[in-house]
């Protein structure tokens, strides 16, 4: 078996076309938005009528035909470039990826080709207050009604629901033959009576928002159910795994960003005798350090979107775990490394990278804990005794 550790030309030259539109835009760009109460419109739209937004998605739903790897790469150099697009998470990668695969041909032509461009935008809801990482005690649940769905629950942490058409709700059903609940995906429109949002206010800035939701007894007609009632988990990490790939992907690029930040300044930034502070093993170091914990996370990422890509989903849940671990590591120590280098100036607005102190540990806590992805890889790669 040969195996071939360089991306394919066409990827080369999808990063190369991503990074000089994204450059046009950058940090200075996106820390505007968020300071103003702006929104990532622009970018998005560019993006999306460019073709990289749908880069997973089928041709025949305007889709570029690609994979998750060249979707995750998209969002790698965004980040890179200092202006990552957190809906990309989201809307063509998880909600695009589950509907891709478990929807119905009308509900792919419905929702795809606007999801592709980029005039969709779709966010997720599974999070809620009192499960946590614990997905199995989500209680929102969906009823059927005649020929309608109703659901009643609650969501937090649910991400750019201001800017979304639509929310892909993961909810409950009951088995009748058990009376157990089941998963189930529902497409909820934002306009719909009943359901409501209340934002959270966090300590980071961004333009994307997080919100609480409340679906107080929200009507759907029956084509609103994704999938099978009956589909179970399979369906839902459909989405979960290219969630895990491209939060790694997105932690890599933000991770590259601060590298890059920091060796310009380290070469530039003369305080002893004219030589500059990068000449330093103590300033050398770290950063060299980071770099290789940097490599090791996008092989990790490249790896589980390999495996996505080629139908192997336990294996690629295996690697998409261990690959947002280390994206996550390396975002935050290379956030710390730069904000160091810099020193005072770190932590000035000016130089842009104290809100990446908060940010970078977005890649430890969400979707899912670094703890219980060390969980996952003791149970179901090692074999070790479940300890939860």
């Amino acid at each position: 078996m040969t195996i071939n550790f360089t991306e394919p030309e066409e990827r080369v030259a999808l990063r190369e076309a991503v990074s000089k539109l994204a450059s046009k835009y950058g940090r200075e760009f996106m820390e505007k938005q968020a300071r103003e109460g702006g929104k990532m419109t622009e970018m998005w739209l560019e993006m999306g009528q460019n073709g990289f937004l749908g880069v997973n998605l089928p041709e025949e739903y305007g889709g570029g035909g690609g994979g998750m790897a060249d979707l995750a790469a998209v969002l790698e150099e965004t980040a890179a470039s200092g202006a990552p697009l957190l809906m990309m998470v989201v809307s063509p990668a998880i909600c695009g990826s589950i509907i891709s695969r478990c929807g119905t041909e009308d509900q792919k032509a419905k929702w795809l080709p606007g999801i592709a461009d980029g005039t969709l935008l779709m966010a997720f809801g599974i999070t809620e207050a009192d499960a946590g990482s614990n997905a199995h005690n989500i209680t929102t649940t969906a009823t059927r009604d005649g020929d309608e769905w109703v659901l009643k629950g609650n969501k937090t942490f649910i991400s750019g629901v201001d800017e979304a058409q639509a929310v892909l709700i993961v909810a409950r059903t009951e088995d009748a033959k058990t009376g157990k609940l089941k998963p189930a995906l529902f497409v909820v429109p934002t306009d719909a009576p009943g359901f409501n949002r209340q934002p959270i206010e966090m300590a980071w800035r961004a333009p994307e928002k997080q919100f609480t939701l409340f679906i107080d007894e929200v009507r759907l007609p029956l084509d609103a159910l994704v999938g099978d009632e009956d589909g179970g988990l399979w369906q839902l990490f459909a989405g979960l795994n290219p969630e895990r790939i491209m939060g790694a992907a997105m932690s890599c690029g933000a991770a590259r960003y601060a590298i890059d930040k920091t060796v310009e300044y380290a070469k530039t930034r003369s305080v002893w005798k004219d030589v500059p502070i990068g000449a330093h093993q103590g300033i050398q170091h770290p950063i060299a350090k980071v770099k290789i914990e940097l490599e090791q996370a996008r092989l990790l990422w490249q790896k589980a979107a390999a495996l996505y890509d080629a139908g192997d989903d336990f294996t690629a849940g295996e690697y998409a775990n261990m690959a947002k671990y280390a994206g996550g590591e390396v975002s935050c120590n290379a956030a710390d490394v730069a904000v160091h280098t810099h020193g005072g100036n770190g932590l000035t607005v000016e130089y842009g990278l104290a809100n990446m102190l908060v940010a970078s540990r977005l890649g430890r806590i969400a979707p899912v804990s670094r703890e219980m992805i060390l969980n996952f890889v003791a149970m179901h790669t090692l074999g070790l005794p479940k300890s939860y």
